[in-house]
């Protein structure tokens, strides 16, 4: 009897483990997607509504879900704080919130080499800096999505069949 609730306490143990594993690789091409909706909406707050950086930051903050909200609310309190630079706010936001997000460490680069030029130049140098991060991030996503194909099935399988063979192994 108490081997029987033993299996199915690992079972259900690993095959939770390969769905949260499916769960990140799935999060990951949605994130990015979000990511590029938020340069999008930055590069017309810039470009078009003549925004100051802060405000853009806090619309954007209502605009997105979580995690990337609290990263542009972040980003905005920073800002109105005046402690520091805008490479600055945007780096120690970025980090705050790392955790949270299903991204990987080139996607942080491609945030953070964004972030040193973010309001150092003229809005049509920052234009042009928007579109590349955009361009990055699109090649991105299509890894993430590439890579959610091939292995969230797997991740799911693999998750009950380590369970199965554990059980095996044990008994």
């Amino acid at each position: 009897m108490f081997k029987l609730i033993g299996a199915a306490i690992i079972i259900i143990a690993t095959t939770w483990a390969g769905f949260e594993a499916a769960k990140k690789l799935s999060m990951r091409p949605r994130q990015l997607r979000q990511l590029k909706v938020a340069m999008q909406s930055l590069e017309a707050e810039i470009m078009f509504g003549h925004t100051p950086l802060k405000e853009a930051a806090r619309k954007l903050s209502k605009q997105m879900a979580k995690p990337l909200s609290s990263f542009f609310d972040t980003f905005a309190n920073r800002l109105e704080s005046g402690e520091t630079t805008v490479k600055e706010a945007w780096e120690d936001s970025l980090k705050k919130i790392w955790q949270s997000l299903a991204l990987k460490q080139g996607e942080f680069e491609i945030l953070s080499q964004f972030g040193e030029t973010l309001g150092k130049s003229d809005k049509y140098h920052q234009q042009k800096q928007i579109m590349l991060t955009m361009a990055h991030l699109e090649r991105e996503e299509t890894d993430a999505l590439d890579r959610q194909g091939k292995y969230e099935k797997m991740m799911k399988s693999l998750g009950f069949l380590s369970g199965l063979l554990l059980i095996i192994l044990l008994m």
